[in-house]
Protein backbone atom coordinates (compact mmCIF):
# COMPACT_ATOMS: atom_id res chain seq x y z
CA UNK A 1 0.00 0.00 0.00
CA UNK A 2 1.14 3.57 -0.17
CA UNK A 3 2.87 5.20 2.14
CA UNK A 4 1.52 8.93 1.34
CA UNK A 5 0.25 10.54 4.46
CA UNK A 6 -3.42 11.75 4.03
CA UNK A 7 -2.58 15.53 4.78
CA UNK A 8 0.39 15.37 1.86
CA UNK A 9 -2.42 14.62 -0.75
CA UNK A 10 -4.88 16.63 0.45
CA UNK A 11 -1.98 19.75 -0.20
CA UNK A 12 -0.84 17.70 -3.29
CA UNK A 13 -4.40 18.21 -4.43
CA UNK A 14 -4.96 21.86 -3.18
CA UNK A 15 -1.40 23.33 -4.65
CA UNK A 16 -1.76 21.40 -8.10
CA UNK A 17 -6.18 23.14 -8.48
CA UNK A 18 -3.60 26.38 -7.42
CA UNK A 19 -1.34 25.73 -10.56
CA UNK A 20 -4.39 24.62 -12.91
CA UNK A 21 -6.06 28.38 -12.24
CA UNK A 22 -3.03 30.15 -12.31
CA UNK A 23 -2.55 28.98 -16.19
CA UNK A 24 -5.88 29.35 -16.25
CA UNK A 25 -5.85 33.09 -16.01
CA UNK A 26 -3.80 33.18 -18.58
CA UNK A 27 -4.31 31.01 -20.95
CA UNK A 28 -7.54 29.91 -22.51
CA UNK A 29 -8.03 26.07 -23.26
CA UNK A 30 -9.46 22.50 -21.75
CA UNK A 31 -8.36 22.15 -18.58
CA UNK A 32 -7.55 18.49 -19.21
CA UNK A 33 -4.14 20.03 -21.22
CA UNK A 34 -2.81 21.76 -18.45
CA UNK A 35 -3.20 18.48 -16.28
CA UNK A 36 -1.33 16.71 -18.94
CA UNK A 37 1.31 19.05 -18.75
CA UNK A 38 0.98 19.11 -14.58
CA UNK A 39 1.24 14.75 -15.24
CA UNK A 40 4.22 14.78 -17.56
CA UNK A 41 6.54 17.06 -15.46
CA UNK A 42 5.15 15.13 -11.97
CA UNK A 43 6.11 11.64 -13.85
CA UNK A 44 9.43 13.48 -15.34
CA UNK A 45 8.18 12.96 -19.18
CA UNK A 46 8.05 15.53 -21.95
CA UNK A 47 5.01 16.33 -23.56
CA UNK A 48 4.40 16.33 -27.92
CA UNK A 49 1.79 18.80 -28.70
CA UNK A 50 0.18 18.49 -32.32
CA UNK A 51 -1.88 20.95 -33.72
CA UNK A 52 -2.40 24.21 -35.82
CA UNK A 53 -0.34 27.21 -35.41
CA UNK A 54 -1.90 30.30 -33.09
CA UNK A 55 -3.28 28.23 -30.20
CA UNK A 56 -1.32 29.89 -27.42
CA UNK A 57 1.18 27.48 -27.05
CA UNK A 58 4.01 29.69 -26.41
CA UNK A 59 1.69 30.96 -23.75
CA UNK A 60 1.20 27.75 -22.12
CA UNK A 61 4.60 26.53 -21.66
CA UNK A 62 5.36 30.36 -20.55
CA UNK A 63 2.55 30.18 -17.51
CA UNK A 64 3.76 27.21 -16.71
CA UNK A 65 7.32 27.58 -16.35
CA UNK A 66 5.96 30.87 -14.21
CA UNK A 67 3.85 28.91 -11.69
CA UNK A 68 6.63 26.16 -10.81
CA UNK A 69 9.16 28.92 -10.40
CA UNK A 70 10.90 27.95 -13.34
CA UNK A 71 12.56 29.63 -16.54
CA UNK A 72 11.67 28.60 -19.88
CA UNK A 73 13.35 28.49 -23.54
CA UNK A 74 11.12 28.72 -27.12
CA UNK A 75 13.44 27.39 -29.86
CA UNK A 76 11.61 27.45 -33.57
CA UNK A 77 13.27 24.36 -35.55
CA UNK A 78 13.88 24.93 -39.12
CA UNK A 79 15.78 23.15 -41.38
CA UNK A 80 19.12 25.08 -41.22
CA UNK A 81 18.80 24.10 -37.74
CA UNK A 82 22.21 23.03 -35.71
CA UNK A 83 22.61 20.94 -32.85
CA UNK A 84 25.03 23.62 -31.81
CA UNK A 85 21.96 26.06 -31.70
CA UNK A 86 20.12 23.75 -29.04
CA UNK A 87 22.88 22.68 -26.90
CA UNK A 88 25.30 25.65 -27.01
CA UNK A 89 29.05 25.25 -28.00
CA UNK A 90 32.38 26.54 -26.86
CA UNK A 91 33.43 29.91 -27.65
CA UNK A 92 37.06 32.10 -26.98
CA UNK A 93 37.08 34.79 -24.43
CA UNK A 94 38.52 37.44 -25.55
CA UNK A 95 39.19 38.32 -22.15
CA UNK A 96 40.99 35.15 -20.83
CA UNK A 97 42.16 33.96 -23.65
CA UNK A 98 40.30 30.65 -23.09
CA UNK A 99 37.16 28.56 -24.26
CA UNK A 100 34.29 28.96 -22.00
CA UNK A 101 31.01 27.31 -22.44
CA UNK A 102 28.00 28.98 -24.03
CA UNK A 103 24.93 27.38 -23.04
CA UNK A 104 22.58 26.46 -25.77
CA UNK A 105 18.52 27.05 -24.79
CA UNK A 106 18.35 23.60 -23.39
CA UNK A 107 19.84 24.91 -19.99
CA UNK A 108 16.33 25.43 -18.91
CA UNK A 109 13.16 23.94 -16.91
CA UNK A 110 10.50 24.34 -19.69
CA UNK A 111 11.64 23.93 -23.44
CA UNK A 112 9.34 24.71 -25.91
CA UNK A 113 10.38 23.34 -29.30
CA UNK A 114 8.42 24.64 -31.90
CA UNK A 115 7.62 22.36 -35.01
CA UNK A 116 10.22 20.10 -33.82
CA UNK A 117 9.71 18.15 -37.06
CA UNK A 118 10.91 20.90 -39.20
CA UNK A 119 14.73 20.34 -38.09
CA UNK A 120 17.26 17.26 -39.71
CA UNK A 121 18.12 13.96 -38.06
CA UNK A 122 20.91 15.26 -36.54
CA UNK A 123 19.44 18.03 -35.00
CA UNK A 124 16.57 15.73 -33.77
CA UNK A 125 19.27 13.55 -32.19
CA UNK A 126 20.66 16.44 -29.77
CA UNK A 127 17.69 16.33 -28.01
CA UNK A 128 17.96 12.31 -26.86
CA UNK A 129 20.33 12.52 -24.73
CA UNK A 130 18.88 15.63 -22.89
CA UNK A 131 15.42 13.76 -22.87
CA UNK A 132 16.00 10.58 -21.53
CA UNK A 133 19.25 11.25 -19.31
CA UNK A 134 18.89 14.73 -18.37
CA UNK A 135 22.15 15.95 -19.46
CA UNK A 136 23.79 16.86 -22.68
CA UNK A 137 27.32 16.49 -23.70
CA UNK A 138 29.42 18.81 -25.68
CA UNK A 139 32.22 18.62 -26.91
CA UNK A 140 33.07 15.38 -25.14
CA UNK A 141 31.70 17.41 -21.40
CA UNK A 142 29.16 16.11 -20.17
CA UNK A 143 26.63 18.34 -18.01
CA UNK A 144 23.55 18.07 -16.33
CA UNK A 145 20.22 19.97 -16.63
CA UNK A 146 18.27 21.88 -14.64
CA UNK A 147 15.79 20.05 -12.55
CA UNK A 148 12.61 19.93 -13.32
CA UNK A 149 13.08 19.36 -17.10
CA UNK A 150 10.75 19.18 -19.55
CA UNK A 151 10.56 19.48 -23.27
CA UNK A 152 7.11 20.83 -24.63
CA UNK A 153 7.53 19.84 -28.43
CA UNK A 154 4.85 21.09 -30.94
CA UNK A 155 4.22 20.07 -34.84
CA UNK A 156 2.14 20.90 -37.54
CA UNK A 157 -0.33 17.84 -38.34
CA UNK A 158 -1.72 19.37 -41.64
CA UNK A 159 1.29 21.25 -43.32
CA UNK A 160 4.23 18.28 -44.47
CA UNK A 161 6.33 20.64 -46.90
CA UNK A 162 9.79 20.85 -45.44
CA UNK A 163 8.88 18.41 -42.78
CA UNK A 164 10.99 15.23 -41.36
CA UNK A 165 8.90 13.02 -39.66
CA UNK A 166 10.20 12.57 -36.17
CA UNK A 167 12.36 8.75 -35.71
CA UNK A 168 10.82 6.59 -33.29
CA UNK A 169 13.73 6.69 -31.17
CA UNK A 170 12.32 9.66 -30.57
CA UNK A 171 8.83 9.31 -30.26
CA UNK A 172 9.21 6.89 -27.71
CA UNK A 173 10.77 9.28 -25.56
CA UNK A 174 7.84 11.62 -25.17
CA UNK A 175 5.62 10.53 -22.84
CA UNK A 176 2.22 11.52 -24.06
CA UNK A 177 1.21 13.04 -27.07
CA UNK A 178 -2.06 15.16 -27.25
CA UNK A 179 -3.61 16.34 -30.46
CA UNK A 180 -4.64 19.93 -30.02
CA UNK A 181 -7.88 21.87 -32.02
CA UNK A 182 -9.31 24.89 -32.10
CA UNK A 183 -10.73 26.40 -29.47
CA UNK A 184 -14.46 26.27 -28.86
CA UNK A 185 -16.70 29.21 -29.92
CA UNK A 186 -16.42 30.44 -26.07
CA UNK A 187 -13.09 29.88 -25.50
CA UNK A 188 -12.62 32.24 -28.35
CA UNK A 189 -14.88 34.89 -27.27
CA UNK A 190 -13.21 34.59 -24.32
CA UNK A 191 -9.98 35.16 -26.16
CA UNK A 192 -11.25 38.38 -28.08
CA UNK A 193 -12.25 39.93 -24.42
CA UNK A 194 -8.99 39.39 -22.93
CA UNK A 195 -7.27 41.15 -25.90
CA UNK A 196 -5.42 44.41 -25.53
CA UNK A 197 -6.66 44.08 -21.58
CA UNK A 198 -3.20 43.94 -19.19
CA UNK A 199 -3.02 40.60 -17.78
CA UNK A 200 -1.34 39.68 -15.06
CA UNK A 201 1.67 37.48 -14.90
CA UNK A 202 0.62 34.21 -13.14
CA UNK A 203 1.98 33.72 -9.66
CA UNK A 204 4.53 31.61 -8.88
CA UNK A 205 2.47 28.92 -7.09
CA UNK A 206 5.24 26.06 -6.18
CA UNK A 207 8.89 26.40 -6.25
CA UNK A 208 10.97 23.81 -8.54
CA UNK A 209 12.36 22.74 -5.66
CA UNK A 210 9.24 21.74 -4.27
CA UNK A 211 7.78 19.88 -7.71
CA UNK A 212 10.65 18.00 -7.52
CA UNK A 213 9.37 16.90 -3.75
CA UNK A 214 5.77 16.13 -5.51
CA UNK A 215 7.90 13.75 -8.40
CA UNK A 216 9.33 12.01 -5.81
CA UNK A 217 5.83 11.30 -4.00
CA UNK A 218 4.77 10.37 -7.05
CA UNK A 219 6.45 7.03 -6.57
CA UNK A 220 4.93 6.06 -3.59
CA UNK A 221 1.59 6.04 -5.28
CA UNK A 222 0.29 2.46 -5.35
CA UNK A 223 -0.47 0.12 -7.72
CA UNK A 224 -2.19 -3.25 -7.71
CA UNK A 225 -0.39 -6.07 -9.41
CA UNK A 226 -3.51 -6.47 -11.27
CA UNK A 227 -3.46 -3.06 -12.51
CA UNK A 228 0.51 -3.93 -13.97
CA UNK A 229 -0.96 -6.89 -15.22
CA UNK A 230 -3.73 -4.80 -17.29
CA UNK A 231 -0.93 -2.65 -18.47
CA UNK A 232 1.20 -5.36 -19.62
CA UNK A 233 -1.85 -6.85 -21.43
CA UNK A 234 -2.67 -3.82 -22.94
CA UNK A 235 0.85 -3.47 -24.62
CA UNK A 236 0.76 -6.94 -25.87
CA UNK A 237 -2.37 -6.06 -27.51
CA UNK A 238 -0.46 -3.83 -29.64
CA UNK A 239 2.09 -5.88 -30.07
CA UNK A 240 -0.30 -8.40 -31.59
CA UNK A 241 -2.50 -6.61 -33.62
CA UNK A 242 -2.68 -7.68 -37.49
CA UNK A 243 -2.82 -4.19 -38.79
CA UNK A 244 0.43 -2.80 -35.93
CA UNK A 245 3.93 -3.55 -37.33
CA UNK A 246 5.66 -2.92 -34.20
CA UNK A 247 3.81 -2.58 -31.35
CA UNK A 248 4.65 0.01 -28.30
CA UNK A 249 7.92 -0.63 -26.53
CA UNK A 250 8.73 -1.99 -22.62
CA UNK A 251 9.54 1.61 -22.25
CA UNK A 252 5.67 3.04 -23.05
CA UNK A 253 4.46 0.27 -20.70
CA UNK A 254 6.40 2.33 -18.35
CA UNK A 255 5.40 5.39 -19.33
CA UNK A 256 2.06 4.34 -18.96
CA UNK A 257 2.80 3.46 -15.83
CA UNK A 258 4.39 6.80 -14.78
CA UNK A 259 1.91 9.07 -16.06
CA UNK A 260 -0.65 6.67 -14.39
CA UNK A 261 1.03 7.42 -11.34
CA UNK A 262 1.22 11.14 -11.55
CA UNK A 263 -2.44 11.65 -12.48
CA UNK A 264 -3.25 9.81 -9.33
CA UNK A 265 -0.78 11.79 -7.12
CA UNK A 266 -2.34 15.22 -9.23
CA UNK A 267 -6.22 14.35 -8.52
CA UNK A 268 -5.08 13.84 -4.86
CA UNK A 269 -5.17 10.25 -4.66
CA UNK A 270 -2.24 7.66 -3.15
CA UNK A 271 -3.99 4.84 -5.71
CA UNK A 272 -3.90 4.14 -9.31
CA UNK A 273 -7.50 3.09 -10.83
CA UNK A 274 -8.59 1.34 -13.90
CA UNK A 275 -9.65 4.89 -15.36
CA UNK A 276 -6.25 6.17 -14.85
CA UNK A 277 -5.06 3.66 -16.86
CA UNK A 278 -7.77 3.85 -19.80
CA UNK A 279 -7.99 7.58 -20.02
CA UNK A 280 -4.11 7.73 -20.63
CA UNK A 281 -3.55 4.74 -23.04
CA UNK A 282 -3.92 6.54 -26.13
CA UNK A 283 -1.90 9.70 -25.04
CA UNK A 284 0.90 7.07 -24.01
CA UNK A 285 0.67 4.49 -26.94
CA UNK A 286 -0.59 5.87 -30.39
CA UNK A 287 2.40 7.52 -31.60
CA UNK A 288 4.64 4.78 -30.69
CA UNK A 289 3.03 2.51 -32.49
CA UNK A 290 4.48 1.79 -36.08
CA UNK A 291 1.44 0.92 -38.67
CA UNK A 292 1.70 -1.33 -41.66
CA UNK A 293 1.46 0.73 -44.27
CA UNK A 294 -1.49 -1.57 -46.18
CA UNK A 295 -3.63 -0.72 -43.41
CA UNK A 296 -3.49 3.22 -43.14
CA UNK A 297 -0.80 4.92 -41.03
CA UNK A 298 -3.01 8.05 -39.83
CA UNK A 299 -3.37 9.06 -36.44
CA UNK A 300 -7.35 7.94 -36.37
CA UNK A 301 -6.42 4.68 -37.67
CA UNK A 302 -3.86 3.94 -34.03
CA UNK A 303 -6.44 5.78 -31.94
CA UNK A 304 -8.97 3.10 -33.31
CA UNK A 305 -7.01 0.34 -32.44
CA UNK A 306 -6.00 1.57 -29.01
CA UNK A 307 -10.09 1.85 -28.28
CA UNK A 308 -10.18 -1.71 -29.56
CA UNK A 309 -7.89 -2.55 -27.15
CA UNK A 310 -9.55 -1.27 -24.03
CA UNK A 311 -12.77 -2.92 -25.37
CA UNK A 312 -11.17 -6.11 -25.97
CA UNK A 313 -8.66 -6.20 -22.39
CA UNK A 314 -9.99 -6.49 -19.94
CA UNK A 315 -9.12 -5.37 -15.90
CA UNK A 316 -9.21 -8.54 -13.62
CA UNK A 317 -10.55 -7.49 -10.54
CA UNK A 318 -9.20 -8.86 -7.44
CA UNK A 319 -11.27 -11.93 -5.67
CA UNK A 320 -13.61 -10.39 -2.97
CA UNK A 321 -13.44 -6.92 -4.38
CA UNK A 322 -16.96 -5.92 -6.33
CA UNK A 323 -16.02 -4.35 -9.64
Amino acid sequence: MSTIAPHDLAQVANVCQHISNAVHAVYVGPPSVSEAILVALVARGHLLLEGPPGIAKTTLARAFATVIGGNHRRIQFTADLLPADITGTYVLDMKTNNFVLREGPIFTNILLCDEINRAPAKTQAALLEAMQERQVTIEGETRALPSPFLVLATQNPIEQHGTYPLPEAQLDRFLMKLRLGFPTAADERKMLDMYGAAVARPPVVIAAASLLALQALADNVHVAPELLDYIVALAQFTRNHRQVLLGVSPRAALALLQAAKARALVRGRAYVTPDDIRDLTSAVFTHRMLMDVDNGTDEARREAIIAEALASVRFRTPVGIAS
